[in-house]
């Protein structure tokens, strides 16, 4: 490091931005070859000295001129890169001096020090690169460079590149990678030079400053393709996933060559946070890769995420497969477009159709992804350039009308050529499915409003929708339909992409409706004569549901060629009765759409849903029970019971928390029972649980979402009651923690959405929580309410998950609330905290009134108790000290001791219980500001009222708390001997031998920490009264005095 900075030249304090490198012409002439800068000013000061002339003066002046002649050339190539091809003509003319590289060693060693990437260094490292490399070298040079030059001077680099000043590292290892990158492909330079280069550069990609690792990175970019450093290829996969600076991410991102090793690794770029480091993904995946090697999956992938890129430049990149097209979104060859596959009209097959090209699947996917954007971005400026003025308007409508014209080029050039190709890749089987339903999305993008070629899509579309359902022959010879059987096609995809291009066609008002009646109409014909098969009966739903599930109201079929109520009569009812199951599935399905379309449910319609939904097999329970949540929603569940005669209104408002159906067989004899209820029954069927495994067809799944949407909808269904919710978010709760719904990972991702956003909505959710609460432990515990369990472990488990739902229901009470959106816009912070203060104060929904239906709860277990209740009375304690209760009325925290008091007397058994439990009555203390005021009966009776709880509490009989005594010493009372003394013969006389009286053992009403410290200090007084009979006098007189004043302090 030495040789590199303390050298005869500017120093790094000497350098500045924009100051010139200092000439060593200014420098006197008397500078000697290894002087320092102070010794030189020294002599300045010494005008008498004249040096006396010798050989070795003349040779360092030769190397000064050196000197100042390649300073001076490094010095004006930093003002412009034009000068620098005339500048290495200069500089290649002194290499041939013997001591040329130590002076350009010297020359350049400033740079080192020098830290600021400006352009004027910037300008110098590439002509140094460029000189190192062999520009304007000798012709006798086979690669166009001196060997030897270079190799030294990569030597001199490499020391600078493990020096300790960060700076030098930075530029050596800068210097190194310009070399290398511009040195010629047939230049010789010694393998071992650039093992050493290769080494080097590897542990500067460990750097800590990251351009340090940068440049290395660059260096190593040239070998990272060689098959014999596969280390650095592993190097560099190691550090992408590791990098933390976005520049050095980037840097790698463009040094990875296109292989099957780095093609994952640079799709995982394009969800990097740095914008710059996306676009390099993209960069490199349109030039380096080619199309074909990337598979169906990645270039799906690709395309989506950067059409979806939050940055503008990084979505051009995504499609910008070389930059030549004007709009820089995709590049249009003659043989790269959807026009390719057409066939010339001249190029016909023996049968006088188009010789059409098919198109692979991931082609289709492309080139559908590319219309939908370019017809999207088109229409947003153009939508742009209507609402602006000016120069800004024309910018606008110029992108427009280049999206437009680009897609132009891409799209087939007539209608029917799009619908030979179209028909070419149906014809083509289920290999090409794929690719045709991409086709037909296509066409979305197509114009459409001549009516020439509205009328060639009118006839393609009739022969789409009238097409017959595929199907195969089983082993029995019976017919089976290929698909869902449910969807025109059997596929939901397929009929979604039919659906979108028809109303592409037909986008006039009522004219989608008329086209599909028309088709309806004459596909029911053969059903209506009961002339048909259960394929044409499904072929037939198929498209009656595509009807309705596109047709805003009836009043758009009204006079059609199939009227609604026709519809329904011929052959949604009719079709919910038929023997075959398929047919009665998809007609339930249509029977629900149908429901959705009118005013008010029919009651035809009503009874067919109720009656499939409780006597129909699984298969065709789950649509009825789809349908009938559907209708409850729309509807509401009061006008579905309204259909059938019956206004449970009242009911609703009357209704206990526990008077659902509790199996299927309750809920089948109840045929007139609410929706709500009936609904609630389907829970409870065990016959559906068995028969149904798929997560997609579980009742219970639709069950859960639907009545999770309906609870967070609450304020739009007045007429279902909060004891109904809290029965309703009950069930919802246990099938949560049930081991049932375990492989219904949909269902419980769902559930646990509706979890986290329902407390936190509304005071009115946090209230029915607090009604749930109870209800939810009494049907979870095992033992209680009839909920017996087998063997010990499954009792185990099922107290486990009965803790766990008792601490999720006290998350989500002490959840805070969501602001409203009025106070969000306001910016009003404090009424968002006291609408949380309220929630937490009032009795109905806070903690407080949850903790009193703890505390009741607990007290309706007095007497003896069964091993079951004891467990369930230890949770509900555990729970009910979790709770955080803050200031609130006094008449709660009354009620709450009260019952806290006989919750203490039952869990009396249980020690670390009942501690927790007094610092729980500690802090309820606390709360009470008057505790000498009692609470009134009638006060009570109010309080519990209001909680909806059925629990009689006499606050005349106060309960104390049981306190734990001190035990009494079974060890029988020992005498002790008193201490002779030395008397007269008349106190010997008159004082015989006595010994003292006995202590005795009295209880009293401590406290248990009191008694437990009363009671080790009696067990070591006992231990200390003992009295060696056998022992000497002098003992058993000290021993006998302790005792007496052990004694004593007893008796005191």
């Amino acid at each position: 490091m030495g040789s590199i900075i303390q050298v005869n030249g500017p120093r790094a304090s000497e350098l500045r931005p924009h100051t010139r490198f200092r000439n060593p012409e200014a420098r006197p002439s008397k500078l000697k070859r290894g002087s320092t800068p102070e010794e030189d000013d020294d002599d300045d000061d010494d005008d008498d000295a004249t040096p006396t002339p010798t050989m070795g003066d003349g040779a360092a002046e030769r190397d000064e001129q050196l000197l100042r002649k390649i300073a001076k050339i490094l010095d004006e190539t930093r003002a412009s890169h034009a000068t620098h091809n005339r500048k290495l003509k200069e500089l290649s003319a002194l290499r041939p001096h013997p001591n040329f590289f130590a002076s350009f060693s010297r020359a350049l060693a400033p740079l080192f020090d020098f830290r600021q990437r400006n352009s004027s260094a910037e300008r110098i490292v590439r002509f140094v690169a460029a000189f190192a490399g062999g520009a304007h070298a000798p012709k006798a040079s086979p690669g166009g460079c001196d060997e030897a030059f270079l190799e030294k001077f990569l030597g001199f680099l490499l020391v600078a590149a493990s020096a300790a000043n960060k700076t030098a590292r930075f530029r050596a290892c800068q210097i190194i990678s310009e070399i290398i990158l511009r040195l010629p492909d047939d230049a010789e330079v010694d393998n071992q030079v650039w093992d050493e280069v290769i080494e080097g550069m590897i542990l500067r990609v460990k750097d800590k400053a990251p351009v340090v690792r940068m440049f290395a990175i660059r260096a190593l970019s040239r070998f990272v393709n060689d098959s014999e450093n596969t280390d650095i290829l592993d190097l560099f996969l190691e550090a992408i996933s590791l990098e933390s600076n976005a520049e050095v991410r980037k840097t790698l991102v463009l040094s990875l060559p296109p292989s099957n090793a780095t093609s994952q690794a640079i799709i995982d770029c394009t969800l990097d946070v740095s914008d710059s480091v996306r676009k390099a993904s993209y960069c490199v995946l349109a030039n380096k890769f080619p199309l074909q090697s990337l598979s169906i999956k990645h270039r799906t992938i690709i395309l989506r995420r950067g059409l979806a890129d939050r940055s503008v430049a990084v979505a051009k990149e995504c499609l910008n497969d070389g930059g030549s097209a004007e709009s820089g979104f995709v590049k249009i060859h003659e043989d790269d477009s959807i026009q390719y596959y057409i066939g010339s009209h001249t190029d016909k097959t023996e049968a006088g159709t188009q010789n059409n090209r098919l198109m692979e699947a991931e082609a289709a996917l492309y080139w559908r992804v590319v219309c939908r954007h370019l017809q999207t971005e088109a229409h947003e400026k153009g939508s742009e350039a209507a609402a602006a003025l000016g120069t800004e308007a024309a910018v606008y409508a110029a992108k427009a009308s280049d999206d437009n014209d680009l897609l132009e080029r891409i799209l087939p050039a007539t209608i029917s050529d799009y619908i030979s190709l179209v028909k070419v890749h149906i014809d083509a089987g289920p290999n090409y499915r794929f690719a045709s339903r991409q086709l037909l999305l296509v066409g979305t993008s197509l114009d459409f409003s001549d009516a020439t070629n509205r009328k060639v899509a009118k006839a393609f579309l009739g022969e789409l929708l009238q097409k017959p359902l595929e199907h195969e022959l089983d082993d029995g010879g019976n017919m089976v339909a290929i698909g869902d059987g449910i969807n025109l096609g059997g596929d939901r995809e397929w009929a979604t992409a039919v659906t979108d291009l028809a109303r592409k066609v037909h986008s006039g008002a009522g004219e989608f409706e008329e086209v599909f009646s028309q088709v309806v109409e004459e596909l029911a014909q053969p059903c209506r004569e009961r002339a048909a098969d259960f394929l044409q009966w499904m072929h037939c739903l198929a498209v009656t549901s595509l009807l309705l599930e596109n047709s805003k109201s009836f009043c758009w079929l009204q006079g059609k060629a199939i009227e609604p109520e026709e519809i329904l009569r011929s052959l949604l009812l009719p079709g919910a009765k038929h023997v075959h199951l398929d047919v009665q599935r998809v007609a339930i399905r249509c029977l629900g759409l149908f429901g959705l379309l009118e005013r008010k449910p029919s009651e035809d319609l009503v009874k067919q849903l109720r009656l499939s939904f409780i006597k129909g097999p699984p298969p065709i329970s789950r649509e009825a029970c789809r349908a009938l949540v559907d209708l409850m929603m729309w509807h509401g569940p009061q006008e579905i019971d309204k259909a059938q005669g019956n206004d449970h209104s009242t009911q609703f408002e009357n209704q206990k928390v526990d008077s659902l159906p509790t199996n299927g067989s309750d809920m089948e004899e109840s045929v007139n029972t609410d929706v709500l209820n009936l609904l609630c029954g389907g829970f409870d069927r065990d016959d559906w649980a068995k028969a149904v495994n798929d997560e997609n067809e579980s009742i219970c799944a639709v069950l859960g979402e639907g009545f999770a949407k309906m609870l967070l909808l609450s304020d739009k269904y007045p007429s279902i009651s909060k004891n109904s919710q809290a029965s309703v978010l009950r069930r919802l709760i246990c099938l949560y923690f049930s081991n049932e719904t375990k492989d219904l990972p949909r269902l419980r991702q769902c559930l646990s959405v509706f979890f986290e956003h329902y407390p936190a909505l509304s005071v009115h959710n946090k209230e029915v929580l607090c009604k749930a609460f109870i209800p939810v432990m009494r049907s979870m515990w095992p033992g209680i309410d009839k909920n017996t369990g087998n063997s010990p472990s499954v009792v185990s488990n099922m107290r486990k998950l009965a803790v766990q739902a008792s601490r999720y229901m006290l998350q989500m009470m002490q959840a805070p609330m969501y602001p409203k959106e009025s106070e969000t816009q306001d910016g009003n912070l404090n009424s968002a905290e006291a609408t949380n203060d309220l929630a937490r104060s009032n009795l109905e929904h806070g903690e407080e009134g949850l903790a009193i239906r703890i505390a009741a709860e607990v007290a309706r277990f007095p007497g003896k108790k069964t091993a079951a209740e004891r467990s369930y009375i230890s949770a509900l304690c555990r729970a009910l000290v979790l709770l955080n209760l803050g200031s609130s009325d006094q008449e709660p925290v009354k009620l709450l001791r009260s019952l806290l008091n006989h919750a203490l007397v039952i869990v009396a058994a249980e020690k670390d219980l009942v501690k927790d439990m007094k610092q729980f009555s500690e802090h309820l203390k606390a709360l009470d500001r008057h505790p000498d005021q009692e609470l009134l009966q009638e006060q009570a009776d109010v309080l519990f009222e209001r909680l909806g709880v059925d629990f009689k509490l006499d606050v005349n009989n106060f309960i104390a708390v049981p306190q734990t005594p001190v035990p009494c010493s079974t060890r029988a009372t020992r005498t002790r001997r008193r201490i002779r003394r030395e008397s007269s013969s008349s106190d010997d006389e008159s004082s015989p031998n006595t010994v003292a009286p006995s202590v005795p053992t009295t209880v009293g009403a401590r406290s248990q920490r009191a008694s437990k410290t009363a009671a080790l200090s009696k067990m070591t007084a006992n231990k200390d009264i003992r009295i060696d009979e056998e022992g000497d006098e002098e003992s058993s007189d000290l021993t006998s005095e302790e005792d007496s004043d052990d004694s004593e302090e007893d008796a005191s």
